[in-house]
């Protein structure tokens, strides 16, 4: 009974005090991550170069392809053992940990597979050229066989939170981070192995952290684990997973097919050098998301458990609060962009011609960046309390109905009205922030009676 009262905690205790517990685990985990995707960089644009940091950029979107792999199967679980737990179901509960994984083993071994088999299209489609798809193939043939271990991360610690071991959670994620960056400087700095050491890194790093979370649920005393029953395939449970996780996948997806057309943009208007530069911009503003998402995640299992059990008056006040604590990390990020952009790239390029191109950019594409935690916190919240398709047209609305074509369309109006091609392809990124977020107040409008009994 004493790991029920873990869970029947989501239905009793306060919600600050309830939203803090879980949060703050997940935003420390996510600042942790943010900071080893961070020393990659810094460690390779010190060390090799900017056309190693523009490589490493290319490899961007495919790295966030696996993460939606994690993702539509990390976030549809949890989501669904939330609910699940609400309702006192501890045998759904199993079941849904042992499908969780085996859809973990399918999708990780068709998507590894299939991007071993096309990687040089891959990475030319996402923009690589002559000079930089060196260092992207030889980062991406030695991350992509641990990429694996790190859906199984992402997806069993989600229900570790899920099932009430926050802190557990965050200490695997802390865990694997931490060691990524004693690898990253032995490997980079020390042994010299260039981008193939961060490759290394990242590999070794994330197989340890999933072995770690697979332990957990084979412990006696977890009261959800591993049993022979929860690996008969369910179809439903499969189903009701792929839904559910179906918004956060879509959303990486799209990401990656966006930036795939942004970084072709870049490359027109403004050479390897822009694509370097929204490559820094990119990881500072990943940091920030990472941060959002860290309370939306420390959201999902209180929302979703609450959802379940019947509590609308708790789900509403779990909602406003992530929605003022999201909306002022935007804020925040937005600053510090306008006042001190220069500060924040030269930790990654000591190159003056990358930091040039850089300061404007920065500067345009975070000026209205709060609006991006209101939408994600949208986005989290309907995928936690089981409304999938609203969850899928709020994470999508910003990058395929907006961005996709405001990359083309703004950069042609500023050449005609005698502006900057490449000015155009930073303003679409904020116009779509600004269209995303006014779709997703829209859409949250529609559905205020989830918070009435």
């Amino acid at each position: 009974m004493e790991q029920l009262d873990r869970t029947k905690d989501l239905e009793t205790k306060d919600i600050k005090k309830l939203l803090w517990m879980y949060a703050m685990p997940s935003v420390v985990s996510q600042i942790i991550a943010s900071v080893y995707n961070i020393c990659d960089r810094v460690f390779l644009g010190q060390c090799v170069g900017a056309l190693a940091i523009a490589g490493l950029a290319i490899t961007m979107p495919i790295m966030n392809i696996i993460h939606a792999f994690g993702s539509l199967v990390g976030a549809g679980s949890s989501a669904r053992m939330s609910i699940v737990l609400g309702k006192k179901d501890v045998n759904w509960a199993e079941k849904i940990l042992g499908n969780s994984m085996i859809l973990t083993f399918i999708l990780g071994f068709i998507f590894v597979t299939g991007s071993y088999v096309f990687m040089d299209k891959i990475l030319t489609m996402f923009g690589a050229s002559a000079d930089t798809i060196a260092y992207a193939r030889e980062y991406m043939d030695i991350v992509l066989p641990g990429m694996f271990m790190t859906t199984v991360t992402f997806n069993l610690t989600g229900l570790i939170r899920a099932t009430g071991y926050p802190n557990k959670s965050m200490w695997i994620l802390t865990g694997g981070a931490v060691l990524n960056i004693i690898l990253d400087a032995v490997f980079i700095y020390v042994l010299d192995w260039g981008i193939a050491g961060a490759a290394w890194a990242t590999t070794i790093s994330m197989t340890c952290s999933g072995i770690v979370a697979v332990l957990h649920f084979v412990q006696p005393k977890s009261f959800i684990r591993f049993r022979r029953h929860a690996w008969r395939p369910k179809g439903y449970i499969f189903r009701n997973i792929l839904l559910i996780g179906m918004s956060p996948f879509l959303m990486n997806v799209a990401a990656s097919g966006v930036v795939a057309l942004l970084n072709r943009q870049l490359i027109r208007f403004g050479g390897d050098f822009a694509v370097g530069a929204y490559g820094i911009i990119n990881t500072f503003a990943s940091f920030a998301v990472l941060l959002i998402l860290g309370v939306c995640q420390g959201m999902q299992p209180i929302a979703g458990y609450n959802y379940g059990a019947g509590h609308p008056h708790r789900l509403k006040s779990v909602y406003v609060l992530t929605m003022k604590v999201n909306v002022i990390i935007g804020m925040v990020s937005a600053v510090l962009a306008l006042a001190i952009p220069h500060i924040l790239l030269r930790a990654f390029t000591t190159e003056e011609d990358l930091i040039q191109i850089a300061i404007p950019a920065m500067r345009l594409i975070l000026v209205m960046f709060a609006l991006v935690g209101f939408t994600i916190t949208n986005s989290t919240f309907f995928q936690s309390i089981d409304k999938p398709w609203i969850a899928i047209v709020t994470s999508l609305s910003r990058q395929v109905l907006f961005l996709a074509p405001m990359i083309y369309l703004v950069p042609m109006i500023f050449i005609n009205i005698g502006g900057s091609g490449l000015t155009g392809v930073w303003a679409s990124i904020t116009i779509s922030d600004v269209l995303g977020a006014l779709l997703a107040f829209i859409l949250m409008m529609s559905q205020r009676k989830v918070f009435r009994s």
